[in-house]
């Protein structure tokens, strides 16, 4: 993948990402005080070089304190600024004392690509991302002192990656999860050739090692309840995601692990998303460690 950033009008920068074949452009805020991007070579995506954009908290740098960590993962055709260009995560955040990290990850659904072996985007986050994070900034480098979150492709990746890899996070949240992706029945949802061929990249045929090992409803019957993380889930009642959300939750209860619900009016859509973010900073804080200062 190559980038290059080119200056825009109103304080904004294009970033131009060669992904795959294909030219991928979209704003990206000059860096401010309250975020900065970065970028590094991943060894998990063949030496990619990959950008993430990291919110520290306030006092950071006249301090020596460490930080527990937010992972923010993004959804399907969008990026890892989309966090701090439709959410309200920079002013939220200043409310916790916690590092926030937003990772790129394409249209991986947050796998390791059948199609293209060399693209292992679940390793990519779980062995590049946070050895990265926790080597550049001072942070909780433990499972109490992690956290998952995303929207869409990202809640159902939050999920994954919280459920797989659970002695590293300590709490999980789901917003709008697309929480079926690895079934074959999922395609029922998605309307162009284009995402079904993405799809199929990504995960393989049907009855594949990548549908089984990356299916949350049969990964959680393999996990004992005391091994879960704080799990936290919510769905507009509108949305076309809100059966399959549903049903996880009820195979969690009847699995009896411990989790939060909620349903809200409104579709898979920003104004959804946005203020159930505030509800996972809170929800999550007191499990990572992340003191509230008190700020509005």
């Amino acid at each position: 993948m190559i980038t290059r950033r080119i200056r825009a009008a109103a304080g904004m920068k294009l970033l131009w990402v060669f992904f795959g074949g294909a030219l991928l452009a979209f704003a990206l805020p000059a860096w401010g005080n309250d975020f900065e991007t970065v970028k590094f070579r991943a060894a998990h995506l063949a030496g990619m070089e990959v950008p993430l954009n990291v919110i520290l908290p306030e006092g950071y740098a006249a301090s020596a304190q460490r930080y527990p960590v937010l992972y923010l993962l993004h959804g399907y055709t969008v990026h890892y600024s989309s966090w701090v260009l439709e959410s309200g995560i920079r002013r939220y955040a200043r409310r916790y004392g916690e590092i926030i990290v937003m990772p790129e990850a394409g249209d991986s659904w947050y796998v390791n690509n059948y199609a293209t072996p060399m693209l292992r985007w679940q390793d990519y986050l779980i062995y590049d991302v946070v050895p990265y994070v926790d080597q550049h900034f001072r942070t909780v480098a433990a499972r109490r002192g992690r956290a998952l979150a995303g929207t869409s492709m990202g809640g159902y990746g939050a999920l994954l990656l919280g459920l797989k890899y659970r002695a590293l996070f300590a709490a999980v949240a789901s917003l709008s999860g697309v929480l079926t992706s690895p079934d074959p029945s999922f395609e029922q949802f998605v309307t162009t050739e284009d995402a079904k061929r993405i799809i199929k990249n990504d995960f393989g045929p049907a009855g594949g090692p990548g549908r089984e090992e990356n299916d949350l409803f049969k990964l959680l019957k393999h996990i004992t309840p005391v091994e879960i993380p704080q799990l936290y889930l919510s769905i507009g009642t509108s949305d076309k995601y809100l059966g399959t959300n549903r049903d996880f939750v009820k195979l969690l209860s009847a699995l009896n692990i411990p989790y939060r619900y909620r349903e809200l009016p409104g579709g898979h859509e920003w104004s959804v998303w946005d203020p159930e973010l505030e509800t996972v900073l809170a929800v999550q804080a007191p499990v990572i460690g992340a003191e509230r200062n008190g700020k509005p």
